[in-house]
């Protein structure tokens, strides 16, 4: 796993392909009135598009091999949360940053993963350009699929940019997604419980 990680890092900063956003990143400057040419702008293109690389990095990575490189036969069927992940993405409609915290939940059938494993496919997927909602399915999606858990419990909490900078210009607002499987779906007190658990009294 380890080495295949190392080759796609390699991928990400792959020296034509960052040439080539480099390009049209001074070519967005010009456009936008600046000149590329000054000295404070020479190197912008460059360091933006290595920027733009690692910010989607996740297009790069496996999130369901994530899962499964850390699978442990474990008859534990109690919840598993892992709460307060912090997440940075980009608007896929606007190309800016949405920042927020996500809570992921599963109860295990047999299997569990690694607890570092839960935060990295959150990053995986955010590391690509997004929607909340989708990214919040896409979370629960992998873990269901990958472990085949009684239940997954995906919420998400996120300040957009796109909306306190530009458009409403709403400072302060926050965006809230839920998604749920199998017995956080069907039963109300498991689902109460690990909203109770990731509520601001427990934190």
């Amino acid at each position: 796993m380890e080495q295949t990680e190392n080759y796609r890092r390699e991928e990400i900063y792959d020296a034509e392909r960052i040439e080539k956003l480099s390009y049209h990143y001074r070519e967005i400057l010009a456009l936008l009135g600046e000149d590329p040419e000054r000295e404070g702008l020479l190197k912008t293109p460059e360091r933006v598009a290595k920027a733009m690389a690692f910010i989607t990095k996740g297009y790069a990575q496996d999130p369901v091999q994530i899962i499964t490189s850390a699978i442990f036969r474990e008859e534990y069927k109690q919840m598993v949360l892992v709460k307060d992940i912090e997440l940075f993405s980009l608007c896929e409609h606007h190309l800016m940053p949405f920042v927020g915290k996500a809570h992921v939940a599963y109860i295990p059938n047999g299997y569990i993963t690694g607890l570092s494993k839960i935060a990295r496919v959150v990053e995986c997927y955010a590391r690509r350009l997004q929607v909340q909602e989708r990214l919040t399915v896409q979370i629960r999606d992998c873990i269901q699929r990958a472990l085949n858990p009684i239940g997954v419990a995906v919420v998400i909490e996120a300040s957009h940019m796109c909306m306190q900078m530009r458009g409403v210009e709403k400072l302060g607002s926050a965006t809230t997604t839920s998604a749920f499987t199998g017995v956080f779906l069907k039963d109300t007190r498991t689902r109460e419980e690990f909203l109770t658990l990731i509520s601001n009294r427990y934190r």
